[in-house]
């Protein structure tokens, strides 16, 4: 079979992306963002499991065949998505306000709360990818180094060089992205008992406040003169 029989579209399917111009690498390109569009809008609908390899192609328009032509496994095509999610997010996040700082993550994490889906998929995959030779584990290494360097550059852009707390931005950024990342599970496990872009703008304005800041109050008030 070849590359051009695979990507046939499939009988009573979604037309698949026609050629705008630009040649093969165009169409390639083209096809692989139908595939990625299709399996976002499953996993959304559908959640993660039961998410197929053949009802993505068939949304996108392709045969199976054709779908394998482009991601092999279905591992390769939720790493694809997920990449995908991050280009998508960081160009809103960019047109938004043009940088990363804490408002614009809380923005993000109450769109995750809006799709169960793609953030059960992350997090599923993210803890399949600690295994050796899994093939996600390249793309969450890389991923959390730059999501720790751009946490740290959010957070110099709104703290400085040091947080309330003491804290350096590059000592702070590793909590952040613990604390996103461990409300995701804990709201797709109980999310009637965890709102997480509440708890998330919780943990925000410890940062803001500091460790110290508490005891200051009470100093403050301490010294008041009191009643008699």
């Amino acid at each position: 079979m070849t590359a051009r029989d695979q990507d046939a579209p499939r009988g009573g399917g979604r037309p698949g992306p026609r050629r705008r111009g630009g040649g093969r690498e165009t169409l390639r390109a083209e096809r692989r963002e139908a595939i990625l569009q299709a399996a976002m809008e499953l996993i959304s609908e559908r959640g993660y499991r039961r998410t197929s390899l053949a009802a993505v192609a068939e949304r996108a328009g392709l045969t199976q065949p054709g779908l394998l032509h482009h991601f092999p496994t279905k591992e390769l095509l939720l790493v694809g998505v997920l990449e995908a999610r991050d280009r998508w997010d960081l160009a809103s996040a960019a047109a938004a306000s043009g940088s990363w700082r804490t408002d614009t993550l809380a923005q993000l994490v109450d769109y995750n709360a809006t799709r169960p889906g793609i953030v059960q998929t992350y997090t599923v995959l993210s803890a399949d990818s600690v295994t050796e030779d899994h093939p996600a584990r390249a793309f969450f290494e890389t991923r959390f180094r730059t999501v720790r360097a751009a946490m740290a550059n959010a957070l110099r852009a709104e703290f400085g060089d040091t947080l309330p707390g003491g804290l350096t931005p590059e000592q702070a950024a590793p909590l952040l992205v613990a604390v996103m990342d461990g409300l995701q599970l804990q709201w797709l496990l109980d999310p009637e008992e965890v709102d997480m872009p509440a708890a998330f703008r919780d943990f925000v304005a410890l940062l803001g406040r500091g460790s110290g800041s508490g005891q200051a109050e009470e100093s403050e008030e301490s010294e008041e003169p009191g009643e008699g």
